[in-house]
């Protein structure tokens, strides 16, 4: 659970330039858990104006197959502004906000959004915030920006943009350190940890690829987002829990439940010793599972 309420299942988030007509068309068909509608990196600086203005369309287009929708605004505030204008809707689920850099920021971005949740008949505060952590300065406040405001229900590290911003290779030895410092401050914050060490740049080697999203997974990350339709598939496997570990993890529930009743704190579960940490982490897999199926259940039917 978030701060406030269920976190939202975005085990894959799949960027889409919102000015790209054969993109949009075919996103609902892709099997994301968030088309990201993108009014940032792929909009030339000439086009933004236009681009804007057809996000509402396109948010009713790429959600026909049960998608959240997702927007990504640009960094100056007077665009991000306007690019708030154009996207706050009840089709819109969330805003990612790139190059974040304190936790006054997002509470700036949040009042905005809810002066216009407000003229606009929506409940004040549905609209969610991905922050994206992106340069070294809001990394070193990146447990403030996670607990910044309530709408914030993701924290992620922009790889590209940091690896630039430092100086560095965006490859698993140089983002490490970050990742993980993202991730342990989503975790402290309640929010949800987003990414995997490397990059979404290089998307052809599949196999390659999936081991790195399955390591992600193992450090406790629980989505990423992605730029082609192929590292969908890969994404949603590898970040849902797997059958059997499912099923350890509720024989794990069950037996220490049992012992409870009898007074006993820790016991022996396949040959291994359980205690509250081991449970703890068992009932998030088992509720991370059930999250998921629950998702899927709606998107089908």
């Amino acid at each position: 659970m978030g701060r406030n309420g269920a976190l939202p299942v975005w085990r894959s988030l799949l960027y889409v330039p919102v000015n790209v007509d054969r993109f949009v068309d075919k996103a609902h068909t892709r099997g994301a858990d968030a088309i990201q509608l993108d009014l940032e990196d792929s909009i030339p600086l000439s086009e933004k104006d236009s681009a804007r203005r057809l996000v509402q369309a396109a948010a009713q287009k790429v959600s026909r197959g049960g998608a959240d929708v997702v927007v990504r605004i640009n960094r100056p505030l007077r665009m991000a502004v306007r690019d708030l204008e154009e996207s706050i809707s009840p089709h819109v689920h969330a805003i990612a906000l790139p190059k974040v850099d304190s936790a006054g920021h997002i509470r700036l971005l949040s009042e905005v959004v809810s002066e216009l949740e407000q003229e606009r008949g929506m409940p004040v505060g549905s609209t969610r915030f991905i922050a994206m952590v992106e340069t070294p300065e809001a990394l070193l406040d990146v447990r403030d920006i996670a607990r910044a405001d309530e709408r914030v229900v993701a924290l992620t590290l922009g790889s590209e943009d940091f690896a630039t911003a430092v100086g560095m290779v965006p490859d698993g030895d140089g983002l490490y350190f970050p990742k993980m410092q993202v991730l342990i401050a989503a975790r402290a914050a309640g929010i949800l940890p987003l990414g995997f060490v490397g990059t979404v740049a290089d998307y052809k080697d599949q196999d390659a690829f999936r081991d790195i999203v399955r390591r992600a997974r193992r450090l406790g990350f629980r989505g990423a987002s992605c730029i082609h339709p192929l590292q969908v598939q890969v994404l949603n496997e590898e970040f849902t829990p797997p059958a059997e570990e499912v099923e350890k993890a509720r024989r794990v529930i069950e037996a220490y439940e049992a012992a409870k009743k009898e007074g006993r704190g820790s016991i022996e579960v396949d040959g291994r010793m359980v205690d509250e940490p081991i449970v703890r982490r068992a009932q998030e897999l088992v509720g991370i599972y059930e999250a998921i199926a629950a998702r899927s259940a709606a998107a089908q039917g």
